[in-house]
């Protein structure tokens, strides 16, 4: 039977060894209603208005804040509306858009090269398939699952740093490599919550359990974590 919503599972650290693939999944559950619960404006932070859009803030997005690539999207935008109009350009038209976004050339290059390829293989739509965004210059597997989960596209759960650094932290993978740890993520939780737990997990990360002090005393799922590699001086 499919696991959906569930009541909240503490995590005992004295059965911590003896835990089921079964009872991990429902604590899975329940640490997603927890943070659903706490969390229910949980959304992508980035702004766009079309697929093209999220694509290209998507590419930005590596290595810098959603806060900047928003700064800096508006007029690049407004000078670039569709993938011809990127297609026509070279990368140095592109780069002093982007130039606070930090690796500003090699993602210059990357917008110009997969806004041809669109151009010349699909018609200037961004298609809505994994493995094909995944071909794109400078998209990957984990862009090209931000960019599917949110268009409607096929079903992923990508894996950036903070889901990655919370999947460990809460037991769900002992993994580093993310599609590893993607591929536990997608065993434990329906297949329905992929989308939300994302994003559940982003926002997690961004807002309580920091990379270098994670606000245990904050966290409302704290009672559900083994806190995998968590210093005892995290916040308490």
């Amino acid at each position: 039977m499919a696991l959906g919503r569930g009541r909240p599972v503490t995590y005992n650290a004295r059965v911590a060894r003896r835990e089921t693939v079964g009872e991990k999944r429902q604590r899975a559950v329940s640490v997603l209603d927890g943070l659903e619960a706490a969390m229910p404006d949980a959304r992508i932070e980035l702004d766009y208005r079309t697929p093209l859009e999220l694509l290209v803030a998507v590419i930005l997005s590596a290595q810098c804040t959603d806060k900047r690539v928003n700064l800096v999207t508006p007029a690049l935008f407004a000078r670039f509306p569709d993938a011809q109009a990127y297609a026509r350009v070279e990368p140095t038209d592109v780069e002093p858009f982007i130039r606070t976004c930090g690796l500003y050339r090699a993602k210059a290059k990357n917008i110009v090269a997969t806004a041809r390829a669109l151009v010349a293989e699909h018609g200037g739509q961004v298609p809505l398939t994994r493995d094909t965004l995944a071909q794109l210059p400078g998209v990957g597997l984990k862009t090209a699952g931000v960019v599917c989960i949110h268009l409607g596209g096929d079903a992923a759960f990508p894996v950036d740093t903070h889901v990655k650094r919370l999947a460990y932290r809460l037991g769900f993978t002992p993994h580093e490599d993310p599609d590893k740890v993607e591929k536990d993520l997608q065993a434990l939780l329906p297949r329905e919550r992929w989308t939300l737990g994302h994003q559940l997990l982003v926002w997690h990360g961004r807002r309580t359990c920091f990379a270098r002090s994670p606000d245990c005393g904050s966290c409302v799922v704290a009672d559900r974590c083994p806190k995998k590699g968590v210093r005892a001086t995290a916040k308490a």
